[in-house]
């Protein structure tokens, strides 16, 4: 597909094979600053017809020519525990077992108990050049950058899961295709596994991950790709079912961080990279590619390992020094919403003052396939989904645990712990049914660029929100709990519509903070109308200085969504530098969402929205079919004379500001909180102005700053920190500017945890506690 360099390639052939599950392996070295192990990826040809119906064989009656009357024993019922051996850079130690367990059901969590060549190319000997028909080998194509890549090979799953049996009642295989095709069956028998037994499944990937090798494939490394084939092999049908890599991270890959925390210990941790995960490991990076996941993590035993699973992992001893941790995720998600953090991580836990609803807490968050929601037809494909349980859909707070190092402690439990579940019960109320039964969240070190990132089951903030008042930590949370619904469980089929995901969230988090804040609805509106001014004078600023290509929310056009033969496509702009500075994603999605929202109703419009997420979860969309099932379901939008066209063309093909707003803003300036606000900075002008007339003795002027304005100054405080990283924008600076007035802040006027400079009539505000803000 046409590319510039600043696009970012997605290279994976995903219409030809798609990887199912990924089974990680992986050591954590300190010393070295690698990541290094094994990963085997369980792979399915995407062999299907125009209307989607599959035109392979059916593996059923092949496993039942193998194996008589017994094939079904192919397949262990037995869920037994997965073994972690210790790796060679480890040393020669005792293996050890960890328990896959049931799935959470506890009211509480566990405790974790007291480029090589960036433009080289690295290769396997005498490999074969890409191609996916005809006379030439087929190629399984991996999203790759900036890995070390040691050795490839087929896995032998027939060598595991009692498949003896099967093949000791037929005929001796020798032929290669044959032996094949039998692991491809076996395999695709896990995968037709029913949700009812998550359980089985999980073991027979776990066991077959650790199945032998049974012959090296050939490989070849570029950029951005790693290329695999195996010879002979010339459709993707035939290609091996299970494939081993065996790999270690370089010091250039950029997926993930290697710094200290704000202890000075040290860690590790996925940062949301522009290039995702393809450094971390290799894998298939567009959306489309959804696959489940476990992973065992083997780290010095002072480290905690926090990562995307459905499980509290519990440590165990791997070897002498260092313990292992087992995470699995049994939902299908893109590869890129994969994330580990490694530290000397300490859990701030709750005290008795804490206000949390234990009765929602010790709901059992899965339960056996009869108590299902009957009026519940989810329409993904099929896991076990928490929208069809009804004690899941009734569990407004979820279990969830926070993070941090031992510096933050007194922070952490003070401002963030005890926002967590209001956050999350105001969530509730809004959207339905949390679409992950648990949360882990972690405060990262100073280092990390933006205020948050959400992922499954775990959550980053900055450090910058736990100081001041309570209202930035309480509105980024909201921001972050929302990606759970749009983001994740609902994610964007064409990453280049990020609006999707930034602007939902943008404009929930409003939503969500009124809900905690218990506000009244006008004020609950006021506070609305200020921040929606606030986000206009932003977005207004960084459309006057920045390109207009990077001011399109759907890039591509009627385009969006497709990809070329093979199935890789480009992230337009992904790689551009200055679009990682900008909200315009994040500011135009909230405010068309604001629209069709004032538009419809706000009860109708979020009572659509429960619906939309009752459908929808669990799937990958675009734009269009957001509103096309708006339109469909709300018809005053008609009534209205909008369409589906008219958007697209006014606020998602099109740069620059959408018309509407611009008539929408000049109410804004009328709200009683925003005059306020105007009133309470005036203030602060005057006595300025004041202080530089008494230049040798300070004048008390209380009377500027009695308790009237004191909500008004509350929220200019606030506001003053919080608007201009707003809604997940990863500037490094605070800045703001106050019309076209020089202010200089006194330190009666300003909480101790600001630093004010002022510079060509701009009022900078820093956090003096952060290093980065």
């Amino acid at each position: 597909m046409e590319s510039c360099t600043e696009d970012l390639p997605l290279m994976a052939n995903t219409n030809h094979v798609l990887v199912k599950h990924y089974g990680l392996d992986l050591d954590v070295c300190f010393d070295t600053q690698t990541i290094r192990g094994s990963i085997v990826l369980f792979l399915e040809p995407n062999t299907r017809n125009k209307d989607g119906s599959p035109v392979v064989e059916d593996c059923q009656s092949q496993l039942s020519e193998h194996s008589g009357n017994d094939q079904t024993h192919g397949i262990n019922q037995t869920c037994a525990v997965p073994v972690r051996t210790c790796s060679s850079n480890s040393g020669n130690k005792d293996s050890a077992d960890c328990d896959i367990g049931e799935r959470d059901t506890s009211p509480k969590c566990d405790h974790h108990g007291n480029r090589k060549q960036a433009s080289g190319i690295t290769s396997s000997e005498n490999c074969c050049d890409r191609g996916n028909h005809g006379s030439e080998d087929f190629v399984l194509v991996l999203d790759c950058c900036d890995l070390s890549v040691l050795k490839v090979e087929e896995v032998d799953v027939t060598a595991v899961l009692g498949t003896e049996k099967c093949m000791s009642s037929s005929q001796t295989i020798d032929n290669s295709k044959e032996h094949l095709s039998l692991s491809a069956c076996i395999l695709s028998e896990i995968e037709a596994l029913p949700e009812s037994q998550w359980k089985e499944q999980l073991f027979n990937y776990t066991k077959c991950s650790r199945a032998p090798g049974c012959g090296d494939l050939m490989f070849i490394m570029d950029k951005w790709s790693l290329r695999i084939s195996k010879a002979g092999i010339k459709m993707p049908t035939n290609f091996p079912s299970a494939i081993r890599i065996w790999y270690q991270t370089t010091t250039n890959g950029s997926s993930v961080k290697w710094t200290k925390d704000q202890s000075g210990r040290h860690c590790v941790y996925t940062i949301g990279s522009p290039i995702n995960n393809r450094a971390l490991f290799p894998c298939q990076e567009p959306p489309v590619a959804m696959s489940t996941w476990h992973a065992t993590i083997q780290a010095a035993c002072e480290f905690v390992v926090l990562m995307s699973g459905e499980n509290c992992a519990t440590p165990y001893s791997s070897c002498e020094g260092f313990f292992s941790w087992f995470y699995y995720v049994t939902m299908p998600m893109p590869a890129s919403t994969f994330t580990i953090a490694v530290g000397c991580w300490e859990e701030i836990k709750e005290n008795s003052s804490c206000n949390i609803k234990t009765s929602d807490l010790s709901t059992p968050l899965y339960i056996n396939n009869g108590s299902r929601l009957k009026e519940q037809k989810c329409k993904h494909m099929e896991y076990p989904c928490r929208f069809s349980l009804p004690e899941a859909c009734a569990q407004a707070i979820i279990p969830h645990r926070v993070f941090a190092s031992h510096v933050l402690f007194k922070q952490c439990s003070e401002v963030l712990l005890p926002l967590v579940s209001p956050c999350l019960e105001a969530a509730h109320a809004v959207l339905g049914t949390h679409p992950f039964p648990r949360l882990d969240i972690l405060v990262v070190p100073s280092n990390f660029s933006s205020l948050g990132m959400a992922s499954p089951h775990i959550i980053y903030l900055s450090q910058s929100v736990l100081y001041g008042s309570n209202h930035l930590c309480a509105t980024r949370l909201c921001h972050e709990i929302a990606h759970a619904w749009f983001g994740l469980v609902i994610g964007a089929r064409d990453w280049t519509e990020e609006w999707i995901s930034e602007g939902f969230a943008t404009h929930l988090e409003d939503v969500f903070l009124a809900n905690v804040q218990k506000l009244p609805q006008e004020e609950a509106r006021d506070q609305q109308k200020l921040k929606a001014l606030l986000r206009w004078r932003r977005l207004t600023d960084e459309l006057k200085d920045s390109q207009e290509e990077l001011q399109i929310l759907r890039p591509h056009g009627e385009n969006t969504g497709k990809v070329n033969e093979s199935g890789a496509s480009v992230v337009r702009h992904g790689l551009n530098a200055e679009k990682t500075f900008m909200q315009v994603h994040y500011l135009k999605g909230y405010f068309l969402l604001r629209s069709l929202a004032n538009t419809t109703g706000q009860d109708a419009y979020f009572a659509f929205l429960r619906q939309f997420v009752n459908t929808c979860h669990g799937q990958l969309i675009l734009s269009k079919d957001f509103l096309h099932m708006l339109f469909e379901s709300v018809p005053e939008l008609n009534r209205q004379h909008l369409c589906v066209q008219a958007i697209y063309e006014i606020w998602l093909d099109t740069p620059g500001i959408p018309q509407p707003l611009l008539g929408e803003s000049r109410t804004w300036k009328g709200c009683r909180l925003v005059q306020q606000v105007n009133e309470e900075v005036l203030k602060w002008i005057r006595f300025d102005q004041r202080n530089k007339k008494c230049s040798r003795r300070k004048r008390p002027h209380t009377e500027e700053f009695d308790e009237k304005g004191s909500q008004a100054r509350e929220w200019t405080y606030t506001l003053l920190k919080t608007l201009p990283l707003g809604s997940g924008s990863k500037r490094h600076s605070m800045e703001i500017v106050i019309n076209t007035h020089t202010v200089r802040r006194t330190q009666q006027a300003v909480q101790s945890s600001v630093k004010i400079k002022t510079k060509n009539n701009i009022l900078y505000i820093y956090n003096v506690q952060n290093s980065c803000n």
